[in-house]
């Protein structure tokens, strides 16, 4: 019957029709070798036959009679004493301890980045490779026409991030929280993630890992006034937001800055214009949530404040003007003085300069991120510029096309974003020395 047909499908169906076969009976019988035809094959198959017979018959006995099944369960389970009988290894006690999300996520440093227009995104650190000062830099988010990007810092996925707001109010939420995006990402509107208020903007951030007494929250104002608050008062945020400074009603002043302290720290206001005043923090006596603050610097006509630095090492200050010119200073060429002065010549804002943008505390060792208004980002090594005095203008730092301004500066200790960085990778963006002309007048 299988020679006569024509195809296999064929045979299959004669062998199902005249045999009264299943699918699979048939199938089998085509699969067959000719050799297992022969009497010892045959004696084989029905031995098989007669095995899978006494098999049934026995697990049937035993779904039937409940002792049996018993006894197997009580045989298997002192073969398992038997086997894995010994004492125990690990400790049991009688604490409860819970194991949030938090727990499963890598701890990493993340730069997060915030547009005008809301936006909000982390990506990690060592998406940005490190080129020397005078680089053209790599684009670090597409942004609307309109839309510019305003804020940059670095924090680790397990910090809590206090976001504090023009009107003197602050917000509570974790790094990993944020939404992940690519390079290239606009991020999330941050509307989505806080209840901010009309007209209300998010100026200035702080990483915290524990709200811990004897740290506090020290802010500063456009207009020059300065606050201290104990760390301990923002450990119990609200989802709409808890008053960090009062700003009278009727002012133009807004927040603009806050930093961590232990309450001995020392405290660095510069200004727009290019003047910083140094004092120290015991000179600012703790205040509730609700208070407004005192006086920290004397300003000039037009004049205002645009970063404030808390002095944590005895380094070096870097002044980042418009631009895209900036150079350090040793932070002991500013004396110290009370608060409420008018502060020395940090950098001088001129018509090459432009207006400064951000003051940061460095040393040789860090790295640090430029970002323009274009969406341009750079990564430097700081140790790349050179430390001169406090009244010259600097050296360039970054080559910007027509129209463009640098808006914001982040510091990257480098020992934390090395993992992902091509040590063999060359380093593009070698800046020209037509550039490095210093002006070396004196104050």
């Amino acid at each position: 019957m299988i020679r006569n047909s024509s195809t296999p499908a064929e045979a299959k169906e004669r062998l199902m029709k005249e045999y009264k076969l299943s699918d699979i009976q048939a199938q089998a019988i085509l699969e067959m070798r000719l050799q297992r035809l022969t009497g010892m094959e045959r004696e084989k198959i029905e031995g098989e036959y007669l095995d899978v017979i006494k098999k049934i018959e026995k697990l049937q006995g035993i779904l039937k009679s409940k002792s049996k099944r018993m006894k197997i369960i009580k045989d298997e389970l002192a073969e398992i004493k038997k086997k894995y009988g010994d004492e125990r290894r690990t400790l049991v006690t009688d604490e409860e301890e819970e194991i949030s999300l938090e727990d499963l996520i890598a701890e990493e440093d993340m730069v997060i980045t915030i547009t005008h227009g809301g936006y909000i995104k982390r990506l990690s650190i060592s998406s940005y490779r490190r080129q020397k000062r005078g680089g053209r830099g790599v684009i670090g988010m597409e942004t609307k026409e309109e839309d510019l990007i305003e804020h940059l810092f670095v924090a680790s996925t397990h910090d809590y991030i206090l976001f504090f707001t023009n009107k003197g109010k602050c917000y509570w939420i974790k790094v990993h929280e944020l939404p992940v995006g690519g390079r290239l990402s606009k991020g999330r509107p941050i509307v989505n993630m806080l209840s901010l208020e009309k007209s209300e903007t998010i100026c200035a951030f702080l990483p915290v890992r524990e709200f811990t007494e004897d740290n506090y929250v020290v802010m500063a104002t456009r207009q020059g006034q300065v606050k201290k608050t104990d760390l301990t008062a923002f450990s119990n945020p609200r989802k709409d937001g808890i008053i960090a400074m009062t700003i009278p009603p009727h002012s133009k002043d807004e927040l603009i800055e806050v930093g961590l302290t232990d309450g001995t720290n020392e405290i660095i206001l510069a200004t727009r214009n290019g003047q910083a005043i140094r004092f120290s923090e015991e000179n600012v006596r703790p205040m509730g949530r609700t208070a407004y603050g005192v006086k920290g610097i004397n300003l000039g006509k037009g004049d205002y404040v645009i970063s404030m630095v808390v002095v944590n090492r005895m380094t070096t200050l870097l002044s980042v003007t418009e631009n895209g010119f900036g150079k350090r200073s040793e932070i002991a060429d500013y004396r110290i003085t009370k608060r409420g002065g008018k502060g020395v010549i940090n950098i001088k804002a001129t018509e090459r300069n432009g207006k400064v943008v951000a003051v940061r505390e460095v040393v040789d060792t860090d790295e640090m991120i430029m970002i323009t208004n274009k969406g341009i980002v750079i990564r430097s090594q700081v140790g790349a510029i050179r430390t001169i005095g406090r009244a010259t203008q600097g050296v360039k730092l970054i080559n910007l096309d027509k129209g463009d301004k640098v808006i914001d500066v982040a510091r990257v200790v480098s020992d934390k974003e090395t993992n992902g960085i091509d040590k063999n990778e060359p380093i593009n963006g070698e800046a020209d020395s037509s550039d490095e002309e210093e002006d070396t007048a004196n104050e």
